[in-house]
This record gives C-alpha cells, structure tokens and sequence, in this order.
C-alpha cells in the first residue's frame, strides 16, 4: 500500500535504476524504503527526529540524503529523466524565467562559515533565500540556482540560463539553449538582450517604463523598441504555476536547512518527481 507523501509504483520503476549501487560493504537499508522517508520529511516539513519509524532510523535517512547530496545523485538523476524526455521530443524548448522568495527558519541559520555560500540574505522580513528558476513550455523545471533572497532577479539571468544542460542519450553536446525566453520586467536590461542575441536565443521581455520614457527622450538615438508577443508572454504563468507546485512541499516553501548544498538537493529532488 502506497501512504500519502511516498512514490507511487510508477515513479518508484523510473527511480530504482538512477540510484547509485554500493559495490562493497554490509548490504544497505532499502532504497525505496529510505527515499520515501526523505520525500516524507520534506513534503510535510518535519525535523529528521520526526520523521516515522516505518522508514527506518531517521540517522540513516539523513545520513543517505547528505551523502546522496553531496556527490550529485539527485542532479544525475534529474539529468537523466529530462535527456530521456528530450530524446521523445517531450520538453517545449520555450522557456520562462522567474524568482521566488522562501522565507528561512531559524533553524537554518548557525551553519558553520566554512567557505561554503549558505544562500541567505537578510532582508525586512528576516533571513530569506531565493530561487532563481528556469522551467519549460510545460512548467517543469530544467535548472535553477540558490541565492540570498537580496539578491537582485536580473543578476542571476545568465546563471540560470547557463545551468541548463540536457545531455543527449545518442551522443554529441547537451543542449543548453532554448528557443525563446520569456520573463518579466525584472529582466529587461540592455545586457540581458545583448546576451540573448549573442546566443541566437529569441525574447519575450516588456520593457520597463522608465525604459521606454528614457528610448523616447533620446528621440531616433534612442532605437526601436524591441518586439513584444503578448500572447507569447501570457505562457509566462507556467513558471509561476512551477513555483506553486514546489511550495506545496512544506520543507521547501519554509527553508530549515543550514547548508545550501542540503536545501538544493531537496528542490533538485521535487523537480525530478515533477518530471516523473
């Protein structure tokens, strides 16, 4: 019997053959076992003390997360679901952009300042983090990074887009390039077009009103603007709609993690069970 929260038979046939083998040692707890803990933990949000016992001791369960983390399981195996889903012609390549804010706990603070970025800003509403999200025409994320929720939306454009690669089963280069970016205003500067069309990748992105006033003060020094779809960029709500479907994970739409390594391997988890 599959309990609310855990993977279905479905999902469990797709992940089974992803997950890393260990080839020596005393045999390992179950992996359908273990990963359904962890899916458990952060769709409801619960601390890893709290997690039930049915899935084993909640020690071993953090224990392979961390390590599953740290060695990039999750993100192969997110690689690898959407180059098969690429291969079957399954991913619209017209890609929206969008942030969002995830307030942090105060659990997540006091991690140690080893070097590492912990992806925290301090802002009026306390200690935030942001997610910077690239998804496809469908709504299923193809990468993202982690920031402090100060950090300005148009700085990590390049970033995120950089952070697409879909590699190719047959062989040859991943793809890494959409056929059309749509994003908000937050988005609309001189380099991010410059950046696009030095990457042959069409835009749907209004300009922002000071924008327009400053083009139109510098009468024909000033240019045309730049085209606009609106029916294009009313498919931007799909990035929004992604974003929705991550928050209903209680774990993710509130940051307890301490690390940004253990909180990007959670939303790297939640987009691959999105694109089962």
């Amino acid at each position: 019997m599959v309990r609310r929260h855990e993977l279905t038979d479905e999902e469990w046939e797709l992940l089974e053959p992803l997950l890393p083998r260990g080839a020596f040692g005393r045999p390992r707890r179950d992996d359908r076992m273990v990963l359904n803990g962890i899916v458990w933990k952060f769709r409801t949000g619960v601390a890893w003390r709290d997690v039930p016992d049915r899935y084993g001791p909640w020690s071993s369960l953090h224990t392979r997360f961390r390590r599953w983390a740290r060695d990039g399981t999750f993100e192969r195996m997110l690689k690898t679901v959407q180059a098969r889903a690429d291969a079957a012609g399954d991913i619209d390549w017209l890609v929206a952009v969008d942030s969002t804010i995830v307030r942090a706990h105060q659990h997540a603070a006091g991690a140690r300042k080893g070097g590492r970025s912990r992806a925290l800003g301090r802002s009026r509403g306390g200690l935030t983090s942001k997610i910077h999200l690239a998804v496809d025409g469908r709504g299923r994320p193809l990468a993202f990074t982690l920031t402090g929720g100060n950090t300005n939306d148009c700085t990590q454009f390049t970033a995120v887009l950089d952070a697409i690669h879909v590699p190719r089963p047959a062989g040859g280069p991943p793809r890494r390039r959409p056929d059309r970016v749509v994003a908000d205003k937050a988005y609309s500067s001189r380099a991010i077009r410059h950046w696009l069309r030095r990457h042959h990748v069409a835009c749907t992105i209004p300009e922002r009103v000071d924008q327009q006033a400053g083009r139109r003060r510098r009468g024909s020094d000033g240019g045309r603007p730049p085209g606009f779809d609106t029916g294009l960029y009313a498919r931007r709500n799909v990035v929004e709609r992604c974003f929705n479907q991550l928050k209903q994970w209680r774990g993710l739409a509130t940051r307890y993690d301490k690390t940004a390594e253990s909180y990007t391997a959670a939303i790297t988890l939640a987009s691959l069970l999105m694109w089962t």
